[in-house]
């Protein structure tokens, strides 16, 4: 499944982004803890060259830690890019990132420091700028793409934050890549099939967090070995049923992937370094 999802905004967006860029002095940009490549944004790459930079790994609190400190490894000593993980909501974690950022940047204490935060649809850049800030400066919201148009607010130390859109690119791909975006939540559900979503995590569920699923359904004992037979079983337990007691498809899919999404089914990622393809690696 190559996603399309990139609307009007997204494209202009884009244009002031790269000259916007080239006007601050470094960049946070915030990926999902629970899929720290996929919601790298490729973009980024060819624009941000030179700049000062950091990822941070936020939503930590609701994805695997051991998939999160595999991920922390992977970019501080493997590809000496600095990392840290935080849950947006925890100002202590989200200044001390910040700071670690700024004290990287060459100047003078009288000029102040630029940073923007920058990456995907729904990573929580919005929530970090108004933890910083202390009090509510820019909407946030759990559906992608709220943030419309940049955003300055003054820190103290001497530091202007700059909240961007959040952009996607116009063709995700590879077929994973699209899936894990879909089922994080970063992709309007409009543009996917909860279904295929559905089937998707719940193989992964099977395969890596068998216990999460028995433990946020009891009823799944013996634990069904196929996709499918698991969201007909949630369906059939948890009364998403049609008319002559079928289940409903869509509705069991749905609600598999706000348990999913929401952290309900426990602390999980969806990807770790361990899965990163070389052919399908376009990030470094």
């Amino acid at each position: 499944m190559n996603i399309q999802w990139f609307p009007g905004h997204m494209l202009e967006t884009k244009n002031q982004l790269k000259s916007a860029i080239a006007r601050v002095d470094a960049l946070l940009e915030v990926v999902d803890a629970r899929l720290p490549l996929a919601s790298s944004n490729p973009f980024l790459e060819r624009i941000a060259t030179g700049k000062n930079r950091m990822k941070l790994l936020n939503k930590a609190d609701i994805a695997d830690p051991e998939a999160t400190q595999a991920w922390l490894e992977y970019f501080n000593r493997d590809i000496k890019w600095p990392a840290a993980a935080i849950c947006a909501t925890r100002p202590q974690e989200v200044s001390h990132a910040l700071e670690s950022l700024v004290s990287q940047v060459d100047r003078n204490k009288a000029r102040k420091a630029k940073v923007m935060v920058v990456g995907i649809p729904n990573t929580g850049k919005s929530t970090i700028l108004n933890t910083l800030a202390g009090r509510k400066v820019a909407k946030t919201g759990n559906v992608p793409a709220v943030t419309r148009h940049q955003q300055r607010t003054s820190l103290k130390d001497n530091i202007d934050i700059y909240d961007t859109p959040g952009i996607l690119w116009p063709v995700i791909e590879p077929r994973h890549r699209g899936l894990v975006l879909a089922v994080s939540g970063a992709i309007s559900d409009t543009a996917v099939d909860y279904h295929e979503l559905a089937h998707f995590a719940a193989q992964l569920l099977l395969e890596r967090y068998p216990a999460c699923l028995i433990e946020r359904y009891p009823f799944l004992n013996p634990l069904p070995g196929q996709a499918q037979a698991l969201i007909e079983t949630v369906g059939k337990a948890r009364g998403c049923l049609k008319k002559g007691g079928h289940v409903d498809f869509q509705k069991a899919s749905q609600l598999i992937i706000r348990d999913l999404r929401s952290g309900r089914l426990g602390r999980i990622s969806f990807e770790t370094p361990k899965d990163i393809n070389v052919d399908d690696d376009t990030d470094q």
